[in-house]
């Protein structure tokens, strides 16, 4: 259903997610009508927006799953191509195809990603996983504090290593690594955070 998003156990309704304060994200999303035009691909809304962690220039991030990326790319096109600075890619993301679309919508910036695995096993959808994990395990203040530095310009996964301390060469792959931990030991973690 268009006004519903599965995030593992929990159900998002369309109210209870807000970009801006006057402007209700999905109530954009619902007036494109992108969840039914994209439905056999799966889409999932990642990133920022559902850990309302997002600031002024963040954008809407939809993952999709299918085997043929040609065809994503080409239903794309035929119902978004008209969009404002509507472009397409393809790419591999960490050894993996992907096909990306990029338009602009009611003053939203959307990106589309498909790749041929489960929407469950891409790392956008992986790194929410656990950053919700983290969120829940932490309370508003540190929702907060990865706002206030992500508004100095660092990215969401930079900017989660970086508060609760999560050592690593490569700030992606460190978030990854904490999805096999128990909230015990995320709390560990969160305990040895700088201060």
């Amino acid at each position: 259903m268009a006004s519903e998003l599965r995030w593992n156990s929990a159900v998002f309704r369309r109210n209870s997610l807000h970009f801006y304060p006057a402007i209700n994200t999905w109530a954009v999303l619902d007036s494109l009508g992108i969840f039914d035009g994209l439905k056999e691909y799966q889409p999932v809304l990642c990133g920022t927006i559902p850990l309302d962690i997002d600031v002024e220039d963040s954008d809407l991030d939809l993952i999709c799953t299918t085997a043929d990326l040609d065809r994503f790319g080409h239903v794309l096109k035929e119902k978004y191509g008209h969009l404002d600075r509507f472009t397409q890619d393809r790419r591999e993301i960490r050894n993996i195809p992907t096909a990306t679309a990029s338009f602009w919508y009611r003053g939203f910036q959307l990106e589309c990603f498909a790749q041929p695995i489960p929407v469950t096993e891409q790392n956008a959808y992986r790194h929410m996983m656990i950053e919700a994990r983290l969120l829940q395990l932490s309370g508003q203040e540190a929702a907060k504090e990865i706002r206030a530095l992500k508004e100095r310009g660092l990215k969401t996964e930079p900017a989660f290593a970086l508060y609760y301390g999560i050592v690593g060469d490569d700030p992606y792959q460190a978030l990854l690594e904490l999805e096999r931990y128990s909230n015990e030991q995320l709390k560990q973690v969160m305990a040895n955070k700088p201060t």
